[in-house]
C-alpha cells in the first residue's frame, strides 16, 4: 500500500505531492479500533481509584472547601469550543470529499484554519499569562504519578499521587494534540498563499515543487493524525466516568467531592493563585 503520493514536476522530476488518502482509512479504522479495545479493557480493569469511604473521609475534614470549585473560566471555556468547531469543520471539509460526498469545500476548509490559528495564537497568550501554563504538561515530576496509576490500572492499592488539575491521560493528549496541531496550522498557512483568497494576492510560487511537495505531504500526515485523535477525545469525553469533565468544560465548575476524588488537594490547593481553583461565581 502507497503512503505517499509522487507527480512529475515539469522539469520532470519526481516530487512528492501529497499522502495517500488510505491514511486516512487507516486512521479511521485505528481511531474506531482503539474505542472498542479501551471499551472491552474497561469491562475488566480494576481501575482502583478513591474509594467513597476515602473521599467521605476527606470531605469531612475539608468543610473549609465551597460546595462548587471552578475549573474553568469562561473565556478558556470559549477557546475550547471555538477551536472545537474550527477542528470539526477542518476535518469534515478535509475528508468528506475524500469519502465522495462533493460540495465547495475550499472556503469553509481555509476560513475555519484561520480561526482555529486565531484560537491558538490567543490560547497560547491566555496561558502563558492568566493560567497556571506549566500544570497541562508532562515531565520527570509526573513519573511517580504514571507509576502509581499504572499500579491502580492492575488493582494494587498504591498511595501514589493524584492528579494537580489535569489527569494524567489529558496531560498526555495535550503533548500529542500540540504537536499535531501545531504542524497541521503552520502547514496550511504556507498552503494558504496558494488559495484565491480576499486577504493577499495568490502566490504559488512561492516555494519550488520539492518544497510545496514536503508542506503537503505534512499537512496530510497532521490532518489524518487528527482524525483519529478526534475520535478518541470525544470517545473520552462521553465516556461515563469521564463525564464529570466534560461538564465542567460547558459549566466552568465540578463539586466538591468531584474535587477530592480525583484531584490530590496539596498539588492544586483552591483558591491560591490564578489558576487554582476558586469557589464558582468568582472572576
Amino acid at each position: 500500500m502507497d503512503l505517499l503520493r509522487w507527480g512529475r514536476s515539469p522539469w520532470g522530476e519526481w516530487v512528492l505531492t501529497h499522502v495517500s488518502w488510505n491514511l486516512f482509512w487507516g486512521s479511521l479504522f485505528a481511531g474506531v479500533l482503539f474505542l472498542v479495545a479501551h471499551a472491552s479493557y474497561m469491562l475488566f480493569s480494576a481501575h482502583r481509584k478513591r474509594t467513597a469511604a476515602e473521599t467521605d473521609a476527606l470531605e469531612a475534614s475539608r468543610k473549609d472547601l465551597p460546595a462548587k470549585i471552578e475549573r474553568h473560566g469562561l473565556t478558556a471555556r470559549l477557546f475550547h469550543w471555538v477551536m472545537a468547531a474550527a477542528m470539526f469543520v477542518l476535518l469534515f471539509t478535509a475528508f468528506l470529499p475524500v469519502a465522495g460526498v462533493k460540495f465547495p469545500w475550499v472556503q469553509w476548509h481555509w476560513i475555519a484554519g484561520l480561526v482555529l490559528t486565531a484560537s491558538i495564537v490567543f490560547h497560547i497568550i491566555h496561558a502563558t499569562f492568566w493560567l497556571d501554563f506549566w500544570s497541562i504538561w508532562v515531565g520527570p515530576k509526573d513519573i511517580p504519578e504514571m507509576k502509581a496509576e499504572l499500579l491502580r490500572e492492575f488493582g494494587h492499592d498504591v498511595p501514589g499521587p493524584k492528579s494537580g488539575k489535569y489527569p494524567l491521560g489529558n496531560r498526555l493528549y495535550h503533548l500529542a494534540i500540540v504537536v499535531t496541531g501545531l504542524a497541521v496550522v503552520a502547514t496550511g498557512m504556507f498552503m494558504l498563499v496558494r488559495v484565491r483568497t480576499p486577504l493577499f494576492v495568490r502566490n504559488p510560487y512561492l516555494f519550488g515543487d520539492a518544497t510545496w511537495g514536503v508542506t503537503y505531504v505534512s499537512h496530510g500526515l497532521a490532518g489524518v493524525g487528527l482524525v483519529g485523535l478526534v475520535i478518541a477525545h470525544v470517545y473520552f469525553a462521553v465516556r461515563p466516568e469521564k463525564w464529570w469533565i466534560t461538564k465542567s468544560m460547558i459549566l466552568g465548575w465540578i463539586t466538591r467531592r468531584q474535587y477530592l476524588e480525583h484531584h490530590e488537594p496539596s498539588r492544586r490547593p483552591v483558591g491560591s493563585g490564578p489558576s487554582q481553583a476558586k469557589p464558582a461565581g468568582r472572576v
